[in-house]
């Protein structure tokens, strides 16, 4: 862990400096909220537990509060940048608030949902704030993508934090939920008030833990598979199973085939199921629907 001035991170005032040079004014097109307080990145870096040896992929990385935080912690950081602005500016506020880690910083400018490769060695630890409008999609694709992240904090919009760690049976728990416990163990990490950020959002944040699950789910069916049984059973949240995944299986009648197969009674609903029982239905998709 390298040793940096007190003053390295950003403050307010900071930000706010920054923004009017670059002629930023954060857009809600892109759902940007800047962190504007030291004390919230350094509590993200250390609910993330971050270590000397990590390689941290940054995905949304703005002005560089959270990216600084992960600096004093992290081995190497790469920071995932769609904004052009904040991208060219970035590698900038590096090398002037904390030169001695300026070399192990690199910055990719691209979507997030467009990278299939990051420079340097292998990310071990994904940590983000998540623009709201993106959130699952970007945490799902990086998860698919990049195997070798180990751990993951991300701060999210609160309601998007407790569906993604919802268990079975809990009324907000859905496709997020599933698919992202395909991947890890979830659970919520904490809870972020609006005030630490700049423009403050109207809406409350959460932290969500991702721990990869050493073992991947038990199953001779693909990811790809899994997830066709998870989006039809939600895409009709009200209907029982054997209704919801007819058009998945063909029929109704071959739907409530798999159903019974997989053990799993044909009047359950979607938010009832563990990733394991949706494992279940696929291994056992009726022949005629392959």
């Amino acid at each position: 862990m390298s040793s940096t001035e007190p003053d390295a991170l950003l403050g307010p005032a900071d930000i706010r400096d920054l923004a009017a040079k670059l002629g930023v004014r954060p857009t809600k097109q892109r759902g940007q909220n800047f962190v504007i307080d030291a004390n919230t990145v350094r509590r993200i870096v250390r609910t993330a537990e971050v270590r000397p040896d990590d390689t941290v992929v940054e995905v949304g990385p703005g002005l560089g509060s959270l990216t600084l935080a992960l600096l004093e912690a992290a081995d190497r950081v790469v920071a995932v940048e769609i904004d052009e602005v904040l991208a060219a500016a970035l590698p900038a506020t590096v090398q002037a608030r904390m030169p001695g880690r300026a070399d192990r910083f690199a910055l990719v400018h691209s979507d997030a949902m467009l990278v299939t490769e990051l420079p340097g060695p292998a990310p071990t630890a994904l940590v983000a704030n998540l623009p709201y409008n993106v959130a699952v999609p970007v945490l799902l694709t990086m998860l698919e993508r990049f195997p070798s992240i180990e751990r993951t904090l991300v701060m999210v919009q609160a309601e998007v934090a407790d569906r993604l760690a919802a268990r079975p049976g809990n009324k907000v728990y859905g496709v997020p939920s599933v698919k992202a416990n395909w991947y890890a163990e979830v659970k919520r990490a904490g809870s972020i008030g609006r005030t630490v950020f700049w423009p403050a959002p109207n809406v409350d944040s959460g932290l969500v833990s991702l721990v990869r699950r050493t073992e991947p789910i038990a199953t001779t069916a693909s990811r790809a598979e899994v997830f066709a049984v998870v989006d039809a059973a939600f895409a009709q949240r009200r209907k029982t199973l054997r209704a919801a995944l007819s058009g998945w299986a063909g029929s109704a009648p071959a739907a409530e085939a798999a159903l019974v197969a997989a053990g799993i009674s044909p009047q359950a609903r979607g938010e009832a199921l563990t990733v394991e029982e949706f494992a279940a239905i696929a291994e056992n998709k009726p022949e005629a629907a392959l």
